[in-house]
């Protein structure tokens, strides 16, 4: 099985993104709809398919893979939930700022309560009337722009939090794998430390050897047990970690299944730098922008004042007649002409376009150093499968041969076993390591790296 090919389809899904209405100059496109990625995700149909196991139950049990493992996140990572309520009060928020201003309704009592004529209510004269704010200066568009812009931009940092969703799944389920790999590799020093120390036990019964070399058995015997009990602690802890990812501490699978030693060459660095801009923390500034000129736009329509039209029916009472009155009443801009929120927008927008500028230089840097690690990762382990560990294998069957035939001690058998396990969970560590670094790689440029070497 192909492991972490399976985390760039994943990733790849975040990468086809719909349209939006909003028109501005995207590095990448904007986000589709909450829940499009997932509905769009079609993992193979099988007895243990993502699809069946995600609709039952967030509690799967049985051997999973790393896309049973993707699509669980997906609809059930805690934070992933959280934010698409975000996105839904965004949008509500739009819906809210296109509403035009509602009409009010008011009364005016006049010449009631006074002195002679006017004493009493019998020359009071009732107006009821109802007013209306005219929004000039396309202030209501402008809001409904603004609104909608910060639902865009919500939506991109929704597909950041799932990008990291996805990538913090990946590097759990390599910590997991990787976990297991040293569990078998502890289960299988204990159970040589065990047979290697009766070897020795019968061989000091006999005669052949002291019982000093037993007693060295006996340590490595004993420290082989420890390190078993240390990687079944950290199986257990990785165990719990990857079932955080789709919000349950309680792990009730069975084990993960997954090809570690699938490593491929990295891309040439100069390569991947060209897909800096689709990193949704880049990408997500060509929205930011366009929102922080709206604002600037909606500003300065507010600085225009909006006059209120009067209607209303007064019934005079001397008369015994009802007529109607009207009115028009217009804000004065003497004091206040919006200048300094104008100002504050304004300058806002020219720090964006730093803010801009040092996103782009961030993720270029980590994206740098993310490169590092996994052109490391994939040297080591490229050394450690051609050359170390067949050197390591060799060694420790050699003195095995000649521990049994006499032509080694005790110590040397013993010092290429340690050899050959210290040398063995390297590689294993080296393994996980590529693969964490190339998840990483893949959330900095929001690209699958396979998507990257075909290009």
């Amino acid at each position: 099985m192909r492991l972490l090919y399976l985390a760039p389809a994943a990733l790849g899904l975040l990468a086809v993104l719909s349209g939006c209405a909003t028109t501005y100059d995207a590095a990448w496109p904007p986000p589709r709809p909450l829940g499009d990625a997932v509905s769009a995700y079609h993992p193979p149909q099988s007895p243990a398919s993502a699809d069946s196991l995600v609709a039952r139950d967030p509690s799967p049990e049985g051997v999973l893979t790393l896309r049973e493992v993707l699509a669980l996140a997906l609809l059930h990572n805690p934070d992933l939930r959280a934010f698409g309520w975000e996105v839904r009060a965004r949008e509500a928020h739009t819906l809210q700022a296109g509403l035009p201003p509602n009409p009010e309704i008011g009364t005016d009592l006049e010449n009631f309560a006074g002195g002679g004529p006017v004493s009493g209510t019998d020359a009071a004269e009732l107006t009821v009337g109802l007013s209306q704010l005219i929004e000039l200066g396309g202030d209501r568009r402008r809001r409904r722009d603004v609104a909608a812009l910060e639902r865009d931009l919500a939506g991109w940092d929704y597909e950041t939090v799932r990008l990291d969703v996805l990538t913090e799944t990946a590097q759990a389920f390599t910590d997991l794998l990787a976990a297991q790999q040293r569990m078998l590799l502890a289960d299988s020093l204990s159970r040589q430390a065990e047979l290697f120390y009766e070897s020795v036990a019968a061989r000091v019964e006999a005669g052949k050897v002291s019982a000093l070399e037993e007693r060295r058995a006996q340590v490595v015997r004993s420290t082989a047990a420890i390190q078993r009990e240390r990687a079944a602690r950290e199986l257990a802890a990785a165990r719990v970690r990857l079932s955080a990812t789709w919000g349950r501490t309680d792990p009730t699978f069975e084990r993960v299944v997954g090809d570690l030693s699938v490593v491929v060459p990295p891309p040439p660095m100069a390569t991947l730098e060209a897909f800096v801009e689709r990193n949704p923390d880049v990408a997500r500034w060509s929205a930011e922008m366009a929102l922080r000129r709206a604002n600037v736009a909606l500003e300065k329509a507010r600085r225009i004042p909006n006059p209120s039209l009067l209607l209303g029916v007064r019934r005079l009472r001397d008369l015994g007649e009802t007529a109607l009155t009207t009115g028009v009443s217009i804000p004065l801009s003497i004091f206040d002409r919006n200048q300094g929120a104008i100002r504050e927008a304004e300058y806002r927008l020219r720090q964006g376009e730093e803010l801009r500028r040092s996103e782009a230089t961030r993720a270029r840097r980590m994206l740098a150093e993310a490169y590092a690690l996994l052109a490391a990762a994939y040297g080591e382990v490229r050394t450690l499968r051609e050359a170390v560990l067949p050197a390591a294998r060799e060694n420790f069957a050699a003195t095995q041969e000649g521990y049994r035939e006499g032509k080694f001690d005790l110590l040397t058998v013993l010092d290429a076993q340690r050899i050959l396990f210290e040398t063995t969970n390297q590689y294993v560590d080296a393994l996980a390591a590529y693969h964490a670094a190339r998840a990483e790689v893949e959330r900095l440029i929001g690209t699958p790296l396979s998507d990257v070497s075909n290009q």
